[in-house]
C-alpha cells in the first residue's frame, strides 16, 4: 500500500468505532491519540468516537445534539432487570437497542436469540413517550435477540396471539405459534417519527437474513437458525395481514434479529443508515478535509465492514478528500485486507491479531497494546512516504 505524505501530518483525526468487549470508542480514540504523539508529539489530534447504529450511538451522538441522559430499569434480554439510558435534545429522542436487549448482556453460555426478547425497548420507548419529543431515533445494532421487535409491540400493548387466543412467549421460537395480531387501541407513539438507524442491509429472511446471517453469532445452533427463518417468514406473513406491512424485503428488516422490519411493521419507522447520519450530524465530510491523516477501526474488519459500518463509511469520505488513512482493528479476515488493497487512496492496515496471538490477552490489555500499535503503524506508513521519496 503506497503513502501519500507529502509532509508528516500536522493534523490528525480520530475517528474509530468501539472494540467490541474491550474498548468503547471513546477509549479506543484515546489509546490511538497517545500512540500517535509518541510519533508526532507536536500533532494537532481531533477525536471523534463514532458508532453506526449500534452499542456506543447515544455516547458518541448525545454530546453533540447537546441533549441529556435519563435512565430507568426495564427488562432485559433474558427476562432480568437492566438499568438502560436513553437521550433526550430538545425534540429528539436517542435509543438503543443494545442498551436493553445487547449481546454484551447476556453471558456466553446463556445466548439463545430463540429464548431472547425485546421486550424491554418497548418500556423504553414508552418511557420515551411520555416526553415532549417530535422524533425518536432507535439505534438498532449490537442486539442478542432474533424475535423480529415481538417483544418491543408486547410492552407496546400489542397483542400476539396464538391459536387459542392467547399471547405467545418471548423469544424467536415463539414466533412459530403466531396467529393473530391485535394492535393497541391508543398507540402511546402516534403522532411522533420514528427513524430505525441500521447497520446492516440484510432483508428480514433468506441466506442473507436476519437468522441465516446473524443468529450464529447470537449463540443459534444449525438447527435453531432454521426454526428461527421459519418463524421470522411466519411472522412476516401474519404482520402482512393484520398489519398491511409487507417487511420481509426491506432493505436492513434483517437489521438486530428482525428487530429493523418489527420498527416498521408496528411503529411506522423508516430505517437508514445509522452511520450516515451521525457522519451528517458529526460534520464528519468537513473535518476530513481538514485533517492530513485520517485514522480509524473496530474490534473485527470483515466484509461486513464496507456495508453500514463506521470504517467502511470513514473510507468513502478519505476517498472523497483523498486523505490517507490509517485502519487499526483488533482482527482483519483475507476478505477484508483484500478489499482495502484494492481501494484508491494511500491506506495502511493494522491488527492487533497479528502482534498477539493470543486473542484473550489482546483483550485483557486492548488499550496498551492500541496505544503500541498505532505509534509503530504510524512509523511505518512515514516510512513509507520516505522510501518513496515523499517526504
Amino acid at each position: 500500500m503506497r503513502s501519500g505524505f507529502e509532509r508528516p501530518p500536522r493534523r490528525v483525526l480520530i475517528c474509530p468505532d468501539s472494540f467490541k468487549g474491550s474498548l468503547r470508542a471513546a477509549e479506543a480514540a484515546e489509546s490511538m491519540a497517545r500512540g500517535i504523539q509518541q510519533v508526532l508529539p507536536e500533532v494537532e489530534v481531533e477525536r471523534i468516537p463514532l458508532a453506526d447504529g449500534g452499542e456506543g450511538t447515544l455516547e458518541a451522538l448525545l454530546p453533540a445534539l447537546g441533549g441529556e441522559k435519563k435512565g430507568l430499569w426495564v427488562i432485559g434480554p433474558l427476562g432480568d432487570p437492566v438499568w438502560a439510558e436513553y437521550g433526550v435534545a430538545g425534540e429528539l429522542a436517542l435509543l438503543e437497542l443494545a442498551q436493553v436487549a445487547g449481546l454484551t448482556l447476556v453471558p456466553a453460555e446463556r445466548r439463545d436469540p430463540t429464548c431472547t426478547t425485546t421486550y424491554g425497548l418497548g418500556e423504553l420507548l414508552r418511557a420515551v413517550c411520555r416526553e415532549p419529543v417530535a422524533e425518536i431515533w432507535i439505534g438498532l445494532g449490537g442486539s442478542a435477540t432474533v424475535d423480529g421487535g415481538a417483544g418491543m409491540a408486547q410492552a407496546l400493548g400489542y397483542r400476539l396471539l396464538d391459536e387459542a387466543g392467547d399471547p405467545i412467549g418471548w423469544g424467536g421460537g415463539e414466533l412459530a405459534r403466531l396467529r393473530r395480531i391485535e394492535p393497541p387501541e391508543q398507540p402511546v407513539w402516534q403522532g411522533k417519527r420514528i427513524r430505525g438507524l441500521c447497520d446492516v442491509q440484510n432483508p428480514l429472511t433468506g441466506p442473507l437474513g436476519a437468522a441465516a446471517v446473524f443468529a450464529p453469532q447470537k449463540g443459534a445452533t444449525p438447527p435453531q437458525v432454521q426454526q428461527l427463518e421459519q418463524a421470522l417468514a411466519h411472522w412476516a406473513t401474519v404482520v402482512e395481514r393484520d398489519l398491511g406491512q409487507a417487511v420481509a424485503g426491506i432493505p436492513g428488516a434483517g437489521a438486530a434479529g428482525g428487530a429493523g422490519a418489527g420498527l416498521v411493521a408496528f411503529l411506522g419507522a423508516t430505517l437508514e443508515s445509522g452511520i450516515r447520519l451521525l457522519a451528517q450530524q458529526l460534520a464528519l465530510p468537513e473535518r476530513i478535509r481538514r485533517c492530513d491523516l485520517v485514522i480509524t477501526g473496530e474490534g473485527r474488519l470483515d466484509e461486513q465492514s464496507a456495508m453500514g459500518k463506521v470504517v467502511g463509511a470513514v473510507l468513502e469520505q478519505a476517498i472523497r478528500a483523498q486523505k490517507p488513512l490509517l485502519i487499526l482493528c483488533g482482527q482483519v479476515t483475507p476478505a477484508a485486507r483484500a478489499w482495502l488493497a484494492a481501494q484508491p487512496l494511500p491506506l495502511r492496515v493494522g491488527a492487533l491479531c497479528d502482534r498477539i496471538p493470543d486473542v484473550a490477552e489482546a483483550q485483557r490489555q486492548a488499550g496498551h497494546h492500541l496505544e503500541q500499535m498505532a505509534a509503530q503503524e504510524l512509523r511505518d506508513f512515514l516510512e513509507q512516504g520516505a522510501a518513496m521519496g515523499q517526504l
